[in-house]
C-alpha cells in the first residue's frame, strides 16, 4: 500500500490496539504491533477478566451460606488464596496465547519492547526504527497513586491481583467501580473490609439511586463504608498500617488499596514532540475520527479518556481500521453504551440516569421497584434488588434502564438492544415476561414513582 515499512504501526496490544490491527490486516494492510508488557492489555491481565474470576470466587461463600436454607448441609468451607491465584494466572496465560495466535493468524507482526514516536511516520522500539503510513496509539491507562504522606504503602488494583497472601484487614480508598468491586471481593473472601470515600454516595457518575442502594446492600453483607471521609496520610508500624483521616481517626489494617481513578498512559511516548496534543489529564486529544493534531497519528481506548470500557475500545479500533483501509465513514456513537459493575450485588446500567435526563432537558416519568427476589425469599440473606426505568414523558421512549442485583449485567445486555432501538414504555408493557425471574419486573412495572 505504501513505501513505508508498514501501513499501520500500533503501539499497545490491548483490546483496542489488537482489534484495530487485526481488522486493518484483514483489509490487506501491513501491520505491526509493539507491546512491552503483555497481550490483551488491562482487561485481560489486570482488569475485567481476573477481577471477575475473583468476584466469582468471593461469591461462593455467600452461595454456600444461602444453600443451607435449601436443605444443604455444608461443612465449614476453607478458602485457599494461592489456589485461586494459580487458577487465575493459568487462565490469563491461556488468553495471552490466544491473542498471540490471533495476531499471527492475521499476519500482524508482533514487536516486543517499549515504543517511542519519533516522527509523524516513525516509531523506535528498543533501538530499532520503523516507518509507517499511520501510527495508532492504544496504550491504555494506569491507576493513580495518592500524593499523600505514606502513599508508598498503598497498593493499586494492579497489585491486588498478585498479592502473596490474602490480608486479614483491608482499607479501600475510593467510591467508584474499582473500589466497590474490590471491597466486595475482599469481603466475600473473608477479609475485614472498610471502604473509605470522601463523597457522600457510591458511584457518583451513575444514577444516584444505584449508589445509595448498593451501599445499603454492601453494608448488609459486612462491608463497613465511611462516607465524607478523606485519608490524609498513612503510617506504618511493623506490618500494621494506619489510615489517618481528616478527623485524626486511625483505621488500622494490613493493606490499603487506593482506587480513586486512572490516568492515560502517555508519558515518555514522544507524542508532544511530534505535534500530538495532550489534554490536562494527559489524555490524547482526538477528533470524531480518532485522529490527533498530527494527521498520520490516531489513538483509541483508555488513552483518549472518553469511555474506559473494553467493548468501547474494540468498537473504536474497528472504526479506525475501517476508515483508514476500507473507506469507512462511520463515527462512534457513545449514547446507550451499557456497562456493569461486578460488585456484590452487581450493578448494571444503560442510557440516562435520572439526573442526566433532567439536565438534558427531558420531562421524565420514573418507575422503580425494590423487592426480594424469589431465591432470597427462602435464604436468610434478605438480599433485595433495585430496578429503575427512566421514561421520556412526551415520546414515551425509555431513556434509561438500571439495576442493582444478581446477574444485573446479564439481564441489562438485552435491554441495551431495546434502548438502541428506541423502545417505548408501551412496548415494554406489551412484552410478556419470563416467570419467575427478576427480569420480568422490567416489563410489569406500571406505577409511576416520580416525575
Amino acid at each position: 500500500m505504501s513505501g513505508y515499512d508498514f501501513d499501520l504501526f500500533t503501539i499497545g496490544a490491548g483490546s483496542g490496539g489488537i482489534r484495530a490491527s487485526r481488522r486493518a490486516a484483514a483489509f490487506g494492510a501491513r501491520v505491526a504491533v509493539a507491546e512491552q508488557r503483555f497481550l490483551g492489555g488491562t482487561c485481560v491481565n489486570i482488569g475485567c477478566i481476573p477481577k471477575k474470576l475473583l468476584s466469582y470466587a468471593a461469591h461462593f461463600k455467600k452461595d454456600l451460606e444461602d444453600s443451607r436454607s435449601y436443605g444443604w448441609s455444608v461443612e465449614q468451607p476453607v478458602f485457599d488464596w494461592r489456589t485461586l491465584l494459580d487458577a487465575k494466572n493459568r487462565e490469563i496465560e491461556r488468553l495471552n496465547g490466544v491473542y498471540r495466535n490471533l495476531l499471527n493468524q492475521s499476519g500482524v507482526e508482533l514487536i516486543w519492547g517499549k515504543a517511542t514516536v519519533t516522527g509523524s511516520h516513525t516509531v523506535e522500539v528498543e533501538g530499532r526504527t520503523f516507518t509507517s503510513k499511520y501510527i495508532l496509539v492504544a496504550t491504555g491507562s494506569r491507576p493513580t497513586v495518592p500524593d499523600i504522606e505514606g502513599g508508598e504503602y498503598c497498593i493499586t488494583s494492579d497489585d491486588a491481583f498478585y498479592l502473596d497472601t490474602l490480608p486479614r484487614r483491608v482499607v479501600i480508598v475510593g467510591g467508584g467501580y474499582i473500589a466497590v468491586e474490590f471491597a466486595s471481593i475482599f469481603n466475600g473472601l473473608g477479609v475485614d473490609t472498610t471502604l473509605v470515600y470522601r463523597g457522600d454516595r457510591l458511584l457518583k457518575n451513575f444514577d444516584a439511586d444505584l449508589g445509595h442502594f448498593l451501599a445499603e446492600q454492601m453494608r448488609k453483607q459486612g462491608v463497613r463504608i465511611r462516607f465524607n471521609t478523606e485519608v490524609r496520610k498513612i503510617e506504618r508500624d511493623g506490618t500494621t498500617l494506619s489510615c489517618v483521616t481528616g478527623d485524626d481517626e486511625r483505621l488500622s489494617c494490613d493493606t490499603v488499596l487506593h482506587a480513586t481513578g486512572r490516568v492515560p498512559n502517555t508519558a515518555h511516548l514522544g507524542l508532544e514532540s511530534v505535534g500530538v496534543t495532550l489534554a490536562p489529564n494527559a489524555a490524547i486529544v482526538v477528533d470524531d475520527a480518532f485522529q490527533t493534531a498530527q494527521p498520520s497519528i490516531y489513538a483509541v481506548g483508555d488513552v483518549i479518556h472518553r469511555m474506559q470500557l473494553t467493548p468501547v475500545a474494540l468498537a473504536e479500533g474497528m472504526l479506525v481500521a475501517d476508515r483508514l483501509f476500507n473507506g469507512g465513514t462511520e463515527h462512534m456513537d457513545y449514547s446507550g453504551v451499557p456497562t456493569a459493575i461486578f460488585s456484590h450485588p452487581n450493578v448494571a446500567t444503560v442510557g440516562l440516569g435520572e439526573e442526566q435526563a433532567i439536565e438534558s432537558g427531558y420531562k421524565i416519568d420514573l418507575y422503580r421497584s425494590i423487592f426480594t427476589p424469589l431465591k432470597h425469599t427462602v435464604s436468610s440473606s434478605g438480599d433485595k434488588v433495585l430496578l429503575k426505568l427512566i421514561v421520556d414523558r412526551e415520546s414515551d421512549r425509555v431513556l434509561g434502564v438500571h439495576m442493582v442485583g444478581d446477574d444485573a449485567g446479564e439481564i441489562l445486555q438485552g435491554f441495551a438492544v431495546a434502548i438502541r432501538c428506541n423502545a417505548t414504555k408501551a412496548q415494554l408493557d406489551a412484552t410478556v415476561g419470563i416467570h419467575p425471574t427478576i427480569a420480568e419486573e422490567f416489563v410489569t412495572m406500571r406505577a409511576k414513582v416520580g416525575a
